[in-house]
């Protein structure tokens, strides 16, 4: 008989969260510790990184941990996997959380913008999946699997004004993970790489998209912005818990026939 309760539990894993200091990756973590894994935060915010974990390891003991990582460098990557390894003695999750957005007229984004977008939002993942995947396949310095999530978005799926740059980010994330999913199955890598899809949640980054709109031009008013920025999600904005339970769920047993897909968190935003 399944013990399906069992099945989203992750005692014995470790987990890297990049941009966990704050927001959705402090969230992330959070889940994850509850559910049993050690978790190595990583961010460029030191010292609120610092503090997130120290604050997670008060409720979780010594299985929260920090290193300050800097996404877009490849030898940040190769360090925060081997200090991951040296500190938990092995790595079963990457979260590949850590992202900026860039909001701007295409006519008035400027190239510098565009390219810094790609470099946290496509290359940070890129080499995120690369150093992780080394570490996790058979032959690996783990070489046990495991589970790679992606934060995409729904400006993933959907195009949204203001937000080519981060539309062409994160429309880049959700084949980047599929390629890389089916390539590690042909393989038999036993890692499973799937890409999570959300609208705005209350986070400080989605008080950034309602403001940029003023900002841009497209709302009068912060209030205009907020009561349209809303309406479009039919159940509302989302909250950190609903992305933080869509990554437990994917780094966890439950979703073991899972690799290569998008899942979707948007209120039902994407299917008006």
């Amino acid at each position: 008989m399944t013990q399906y309760l069992e099945q989203i539990r992750l005692d014995g894993k470790v987990a890297l969260v990049s941009g966990a200091a704050r927001g959705l990756g402090a969230e992330v973590a959070e889940a994850l510790l509850q559910a049993g894994a050690c978790v190595m935060l990583t961010d460029v915010l030191d010292t609120l990184g610092a503090e997130t974990a120290e604050r997670l390891a008060k409720a979780y003991g010594d299985r929260a941990a920090f290193l300050r990582h800097d996404v877009t460098r490849e030898a940040d990557w190769a360090a925060a996997v081997e200090g991951t390894l040296g500190h938990f003695g092995g790595l079963d999750i990457l979260v590949n959380n850590a992202g900026i957005e860039t909001a701007a007229l295409v006519v008035d984004c400027e190239l510098e913008d565009f390219q810094r977008t790609m470099a946290i939002n496509v290359d940070g993942v890129f080499l995120g999946i690369k150093h992780a995947l080394g570490a996790m396949r058979p032959g690996g310095a783990c070489g046990r699997g495991g589970s790679i999530i992606n934060l995409s978005s729904v400006a993933g799926l959907i195009g949204m004004p203001s937000l080519t740059a981060y539309c062409a980010s994160k429309g880049a994330v959700r084949l980047m993970t599929k390629a890389t999913a089916i390539e590690s199955a042909r393989l038999g890598y036993g890692v499973r790489i799937n890409s999570v899809h959300p609208a705005i949640i209350k986070t400080e980054m989605g008080a950034n998209v309602v403001n940029n709109l003023v900002r841009v031009g497209l709302a009068p008013d912060e209030a205009s912005a907020d009561a349209y920025v809303e309406s479009l999600h039919p159940l509302g904005y989302g909250q950190p818990r609903d992305v933080a339970s869509a990554v437990l769920f994917l780094a966890s047993p439950a979703s073991a026939w899972m690799t290569g897909a998008e899942l979707v968190l948007d209120g039902g935003a994407s299917a008006c």
